[in-house]
């Protein structure tokens, strides 16, 4: 179902007091309406009681007053089709209405309201309805959604005023309904009247009201502006050009009665949309362009209390007012025609949509373009890239005037895009990072090897961003590794970003850090566990000079503290470690803690 602003006016803001008599605060005496016709420019006070001291009535709410009607005007209408119907009650920004609508013929029997809002004006909208407001704000939470009717529907409509103030309102249909039946959406025979209903016309429009009746011997036309009615002189005919506001009175004379008839007529201003210039949107990261800056330019000197503006992607839609655009709106396109819709708040059937004009939206060439570029210690770094859109001109920091270009050093480099066919419009800046890495070198491993479950630390040299592997296991972030098992091991350090990787190998072996040859028979020799783990292991023992003392293996029972079988004296002692590593080569097993002490 399309979702249309379309409207039949129904009601005029402002007009005489002659207006302000079609009040019915009761709902036995509600006014009937149908297309075109004003009716009430606002209520005043409530008579009976039409809900019989309830509390509520669906959303409403008892009033100061002390019951749900608070300066209430009633109507009724009668559906004379099948479709979507809607409406809008628009009012002064300041003040506070409600409304009830209840499907219902009898007042006696009004049921629970079909549709209802009863929510304060502090947003300061312009209007509350069913459907959709006018001025495309989606977010007005005094609209309720469409209602299908069929046709010889029955209605009731009550609107409250919960405002000091009462500048009056207005009631314009909307809907799918009003948009396939413009003249015959509503049942306009619950008014009985020979010049039929009231009528809300453009400026400048001419009405030609119609008495014509069979047997009629004279047409006298009377017009009442405010002072009471006047005649107008020289008009006999059974029709009368009308061109101005008020109150139309044709007393007809037969040979067998005198009929009066009245009306009444009035006109809305008509609005004059002003010229539009194009616009350029550059897309640099907010993608809404607000269409309501257009809204004072479309409007000039006109005041936006009598006009509402309104854009839509089609000449079809301007004229109808079907489907209006958000006023915060993502373009679709990088260029298209916004066409402009000015209307008057009295008449949405007054309006002019003839203005227009270009939206080039010119999104961020940089958008895809990554902010870091990261290199290794002597190689070049290649910044842009040839996707980059060319209608744009680029300029580098470095001075280059190209889509990509070459440095050998790190830093921050900056490029600047100027569209070739709007250079004073959109600007577009990029900062890219260049970062280097060293190769990573390993400063240190500390092994903590006095336990069966050991912990393995990497200490490095550098500021890369490397990642660490023990044996042929998954790489890791953290540069500990725990839990490491005795024997040989392969440790890996690594450039995340392909910077080169160095490995060692590394022994871990638990050794104890002193032993005592005393006699007593505990810890008499000093030996290294698990040597068998290694491949022809071998430690050669000094003392604290260098001398060299004494030689094991993983067959010899250990050192028991003498050198050419005299007892050495307490004291530190050193250690070297070797073995035959997996590609058959005697290495020394380095990061290990290489001394302890003896003991007396």
């Amino acid at each position: 179902m399309t979702r249309s602003l379309q409207a039949l006016v129904v009601l005029f803001i402002f007009y005489s007091t002659a207006v302000r008599t079609q009040v019915a605060s009761d709902c036995a005496n509600a006014i009937p309406i149908c297309n075109n016709i004003p009716v009430n420019g606002g209520t005043q006070g409530y008579g009976l009681d039409d809900f019989n001291g309830a509390a509520v009535s669906g959303c409403l709410e008892q009033s100061t007053s002390g019951a749900i009607e608070s300066n209430a005007a009633w109507y009724r209408f009668r559906t004379a089709q099948a479709g979507q119907l809607g409406f809008s009650i628009t009012h002064d920004t300041a003040e506070d209405w409600d409304f009830a609508l209840y499907q219902s013929s009898d007042c006696s029997n009004l049921s629970t309201p079909v549709r209802c809002n009863f929510f304060d004006n502090r947003d300061e909208n312009h209007s509350i309805g069913v459907g959709i407001d006018p001025t495309g704000n989606t977010e007005n939470v005094q609209y309720e959604a469409w209602l299908e009717v069929l046709p010889g529907q029955d209605f009731y409509l009550l609107i409250n005023n919960f405002s000091a103030n009462n500048s009056g309102f207005s009631i314009q249909f909307t809907g799918q309904l009003f948009i396939d039946h413009p003249y015959t959406a509503l049942d306009c025979t619950i008014i009985n009247n020979l010049l039929g209903p009231p009528r809300l016309a453009c400026e400048n429009e001419l009405l030609i009201l119609d008495a014509t009746t069979a047997g009629a011997l004279d047409y006298s036309w009377f017009v009442d502006n405010g002072s009471g009615y006047q005649e107008l002189i020289g008009e006999k005919d059974a029709t009368l050009q009308v061109s101005g506001d008020g109150q139309y009175r044709v007393r007809v004379t037969t040979a067998v009665e005198s009929i009066v008839s009245e009306t009444q007529i009035a006109f809305a201003s008509a609005p004059v949309a002003q010229p539009l210039e194009d616009e350029v949107f550059c897309i640099d990261g907010d993608t809404v362009f607000n269409l309501q800056e257009k809204d004072a330019l479309t409007l000039g000197d006109q005041s936006e209390s009598e006009f509402v503006v309104t854009y839509h992607r089609s000449s079809t839609d301007a004229n109808t007012g079907n489907d209006p655009l958000p006023k915060q709106y993502e373009p679709i396109s990088s260029q298209e025609t916004i066409y402009v819709r000015l209307t008057s708040l009295q008449n949405a059937n007054c309006y002019d949509a003839t203005q227009e004009f270009e939206l080039v939206s010119i999104s961020d060439p940089f958008s895809g373009l990554t902010d870091t570029v990261q290199i290794c210690d002597g190689e070049n770094a290649l910044l842009g890239t040839t996707d980059l859109d060319p209608n744009f001109e680029y300029i580098w920091d470095t001075g280059e005037q190209t889509l990509q270009i070459i440095v050998q050093e790190a830093g921050i480099y900056n490029v600047t895009a100027t569209h070739r066919s709007y250079p004073n419009h959109c600007f577009f800046v990029k900062n890219i990072e260049v970062n280097s890495s060293l190769p990573p070198v390993i400063s240190s491993i500390d092994i903590d090897d006095f336990q069966t479950l050991n912990t393995v630390t990497i200490n490095t040299e550098g500021t890369g961003s490397y990642e660490y592997q023990l044996d042929e296991g998954a790489f890791q972030d953290s540069a500990i590794f725990r839990e490491v098992l005795p024997g040989a091991h392969s440790l890996t350090l690594r450039d995340k970003n392909g910077c080169g990787s160095i490995t060692e190998e590394i022994v871990v072996m638990g050794f104890f850090n002193h032993f005592s040859p005393n006699g007593d028979a505990l810890n008499e020799q000093w030996h290294v566990p698990d040597l068998s783990l290694l491949t022809n292991p071998e430690i050669s023992i000094y003392d604290r000079y260098g001398k060299y003392i004494t030689q094991l293996t993983e067959q010899s029972n250990g050192w028991d503290g003498t050198y050419k079988g005299q007892p050495m004296p307490p004291s530190d002692y050193w250690f070297k470690l070797t073995y035959t590593d997996a590609s058959g080569n005697r290495v020394v097993a380095k990061y290990i803690q290489n001394h302890f002490s003896l003991r007396r």
